[in-house]
């Protein structure tokens, strides 16, 4: 079953991340990011489809962006935590 999930990043210029996770194999079918640097955000969004979503928490979590002590990654891998603590 595909489950559908909204995250709100804090401290980026994203603002909402939709994902579409396989509830059977914990991967992740899709990744829609609203604003934000659109081509970097396309293009790490087909990066992480069909990775499992602890994977994907551990290549991007605590990438920072300039001076911010977060980034669009980081945020990623914040929703997919969230997530995972949702569904636990």
């Amino acid at each position: 079953m595909i489950v559908k999930y909204t995250y709100k990043p804090v401290g980026v210029c994203s603002q909402q991340m939709d994902f579409e996770i396989d509830d059977q194999t914990n991967k992740i079918v899709s990744l829609k990011v609203t604003r934000g640097c659109n081509g970097n955000l396309k293009g790490i969004s087909k990066l992480v489809e069909n990775r499992s979503v602890e994977e994907v928490i551990s290549l991007l979590e605590n990438i920072e962006c300039g001076t911010k002590h977060t980034s669009c990654p980081d945020q990623i891998a914040q929703g997919l935590k969230q997530f995972l603590a949702i569904k636990n």
